[in-house]
């Protein structure tokens, strides 16, 4: 049941007449079987996985809380862990090790292969449940009494499958201190829902065609011009795809009571790799720094210790992202370009960006290197990565794959983007008057209507992983 099916809209409107007519202290109940039922139509055995997970999480949680035993809580700590990380290893590496065990012996590449469906937002359910565990044994979360509570936060059904990754502290304090939304929450939340239908059916998949096309057989389309614009449509299909489905997220939060942190803040006008990704998946790239990189010793351990934190934390992210030996690269490869930012430019790396002389070319700079990453993020193999990256820099000529229409279009959301970043224009959207809202969310419908790629409903890329 997809956020961009007629079916999904169905759903969500009765979830919302159930939620609002029925006594308060039935309400996350209705929300509990409604996010069962929403992930159930999917693969619906995996249910079993997701409540089997949820009750060892919490109850290591409470085990955690209830002594003061080191050697009893780090137990409780690792028994979470290691179901949480093995299930997901199983599901998402196993293969991915077996065809590397293959290759090693010589044998057929799938000689140790198991037939393995991916449980759908196992990446996101299980990092934002150990996140939950890790808390409560540093003593930073208060345990969670009431299961259901707790496995409503697990499987609520707007960030289940692809974030954006909640802490307890946020959705909780949401939960136990619920207020009906106000008019401005609604109206905040009715218009992120459109907006990101929009991103998805108007930007995401229309652009979709282009990278699937050239991916798909990237000898066919030979040339520095074909290549460029093949991974730029890529580009701007993962990030209206995923910017999309959040927005979608947060906005059917907000209609329910709930305030989801930001995920994606413009990350295509980001002055440096660093100042990307404070831009790209927020709610991810804050759950590598608070559980991976701080723990590893962060900036603390000196200079060279910091730059192999960068670098196992960025290996580990892009690991997480799927099963390949691309994503390792490309999450070294940010890994690297973080390290030497971090090496070359030291605290100023950190800084947020500035608009100076030099930034459209820092812009423009940063944009083509996170589009070179993109190779190895797309391409299905290492031989297809090493043919895109050399027709991007050393075949001249190529045709342009990505129609004039298109490239206008694209170049309307850039200027949107940059209104935005300086004057907050979604804000004064909501608070504005009442014909300006009505105005911009007739605009985001038609273009869907008229615009918006009308075949199979096309599945997020981050469902996938």
């Amino acid at each position: 049941m997809l956020f961009n099916t007629p079916r999904f809209f169905a759903f969500l409107a009765i979830v919302l007449i159930l939620f609002y007519s029925a006594p308060r202290s039935w309400r996350k109940y209705i929300l509990l079987a409604a996010s069962y039922f929403f992930y159930m139509s999917f693969i619906p055995k995996f249910i079993l996985l997701l409540i089997s997970l949820t009750a060892i999480d919490y109850t290591a949680a409470r085990w955690i809380a209830r002594t003061e035993a080191p050697h009893s809580r780090r137990i409780a700590l690792v028994v979470s862990l290691a179901a949480n990380l093995g299930l997901l290893g199983f599901f998402k590496y196993y293969n991915f090790f077996a065809a590397n065990l293959a290759h090693l012996f010589h044998e057929p590449r799938g000689a140790f292969a198991l037939s393995i469906i991916l449980p759908l937002g196992i990446s996101f359910h299980t990092f934002q449940s150990m996140s939950y565990v890790i808390d409560v044994y540093r003593k930073e979360q208060e345990p969670i009494t009431n299961p259901i509570d707790y496995a409503l936060f697990i499987a609520f059904f707007p960030q289940l499958v692809a974030g954006p990754i909640v802490r307890a502290r946020e959705f909780f304090g949401d939960l136990y201190h619920w207020q009906r939304p106000s008019s401005d929450d609604v109206l905040r939340g009715l218009l992120l829902l459109f907006l990101g239908l929009a991103k998805k059916m108007v930007m995401a998949d229309q652009f979709a065609q282009i990278a699937n096309a050239y991916f798909r057989d990237v000898i066919k389309e030979p040339g520095t011009v074909a290549a460029w614009s093949g991974v730029i449509a890529f580009g701007i299909q993962i990030y209206f795809d995923f910017s999309g489905y959040t927005d979608m997220a947060i906005g059917m939060a907000k209609l329910l009571g709930f305030h989801f942190p930001i995920n994606f803040r413009r990350p295509y006008l980001a002055s440096s790799i660093t100042d990307f990704w404070h831009r790209w998946h927020i709610s991810l790239s804050r759950w590598l720094r608070d559980y991976l990189y701080i723990p590893l010793g962060g900036n603390r351990r000196g200079r060279f210790r910091t730059y192999c934190n960068l670098m196992l934390t960025m290996l580990l992210g892009g690991l997480w992202h799927g099963a390949s030996w691309n994503f390792v690269v490309w999450g070294g490869y940010h890994g690297a370009l973080l390290s030497f930012e971090r090496m070359f430019r030291g605290k100023e790396s950190e800084q947020p960006t500035r608009w100076t002389v030099l930034y459209p070319i820092k812009a423009v700079s940063t944009f083509g290197l996170v589009m070179i990453g993109w190779v190895f993020f797309r391409a299905t193999t290492f031989h297809d990565s090493w043919y895109v990256l050399h027709q991007m820099f050393f075949v001249p000529e190529g045709r342009l794959l990505i129609p004039l229409w298109q490239i206008e279009l694209a170049a309307m959301t850039l200027l949107l983007a940059l209104f935005e970043e300086k004057k907050d224009w979604f804000e004064k959207v909501t608070l504005g008057p009442a014909w300006a809202y009505g105005a911009v969310c007739a605009i985001l419908l038609l273009a869907v209507e008229l615009i918006g790629f009308t075949e199979t409903a096309v599945p997020f890329v981050y469902f996938q992983f």
